[in-house]
């Protein structure tokens, strides 16, 4: 078998020139290089085929043979895989390539997915992983390096974070259209203290939250409070008449906007925080992470919905 890996790149281009240029003169002049050092470069690539390229024809004496055909079609080839490697590495210094680890705390995966599908729509070049999790796993991978941004509430202050604020984030007190406060203006702090509360997992932001807004009403009274996995549970629950809950309205904002849920007015409510988009700081952004928090935060007012 033929064996092509000592062939150079600078002895394709020469074949390649020679066909296109009908002479050794137009080769040279083309390359920028000396007609001998065509000459023997065409001569070198000959001897490592160990076949003829050319016809020898006298008409047309650079006409390839059928052999030198295929090392004509293996050079445009090769030429064709170097351009297109250059412009990806250009694509992945520029930022329009590449890919990037996103993680999400669980409440701004309603926020997310639209996010991202409006950046890849014009960046399809850059791969997005989508990793979701509870505050308590996004930290965990945050000490681990696992992310390149984070969108999440309030960072954790043992981690060199840095990053913008890219919009409100409201927290509502929920409750089923038919509950007995659903039409009071004016709920008043007392009003709640027979309520049982829903709540996310110990450790999650939101369950924080709450527990702080519920302390502050009931002076330090304790409250029915049912633990429960997902947002997603909670809200059927509330919509079921189960309890009521200070959950995201970003991740109920469909079910306020229908009617199936209402959020209670109550005073010092709603609980407004800020989304963050966090890197670590002592971590170099790569390109497409700088190219991703570039579109955010041009247009985080078209997917962070306001009440």
């Amino acid at each position: 078998m033929t064996d092509l890996r000592a062939i150079t790149r600078k002895q394709l281009r020469c074949f390649a020139e020679t066909v296109e240029r009908g002479s050794v003169t137009g080769a040279s002049t083309a390359l920028n290089v000396t007609p001998p050092a065509v000459s023997t470069q065409l001569k070198l690539l000959e001897a490592q085929i160990e076949a003829p390229l050319f016809s020898r024809d006298a008409e047309a004496p650079f006409t390839p043979t059928e052999i030198g055909a295929q090392v004509l079609a293996m050079a445009l080839d090769i030429e064709k895989l170097v351009a297109r490697a250059s412009e990806r590495i250009d694509a992945l210094k520029s930022g329009a390539a590449g890919s990037l680890v996103l993680g999400v705390v669980s409440t701004a995966k309603y926020l997310a997915p639209p996010i991202v599908a409006a950046f890849q729509r014009e960046n399809p070049d850059i791969r997005v992983t989508l990793a979701v999790g509870n505050r308590e796993d996004i930290i965990r991978g945050l000490e681990r390096n696992e992310y390149d941004l984070v969108i999440m509430g309030r960072p954790p202050s043992h981690l060199p974070l840095s990053g913008p604020v890219i919009g409100d984030h409201p927290h509502v007190l929920i409750a089923p259209p038919s509950h007995r406060l659903a039409s009071d203006t004016d709920i008043l702090p007392e009003d709640l203290l027979a309520e049982r509360f829903l709540a996310r997992e110990k450790g999650s932001g939101t369950r924080t939250l709450m527990e702080r807004f519920l302390e502050r009403i009931g002076s330090g009274r304790s409250f029915d409070i049912i633990e429960m996995g997902t947002n997603e549970t909670i809200k059927q629950s509330v919509m079921a008449g189960l309890g009521l809950a200070i959950i995201s309205a970003h991740t109920c904002l469909s079910e306020l906007t229908e009617g199936r849920l209402i959020a209670l007015s109550v005073a010092g409510l709603p609980l407004v925080r800020q989304w963050h988009l966090l890197n670590r700081a002592d971590r170099e952004s790569t390109k497409a992470a700088q190219s991703f928090r570039a579109f955010l935060l041009e247009r985080r007012t078209e997917f962070i919905p306001r009440l």
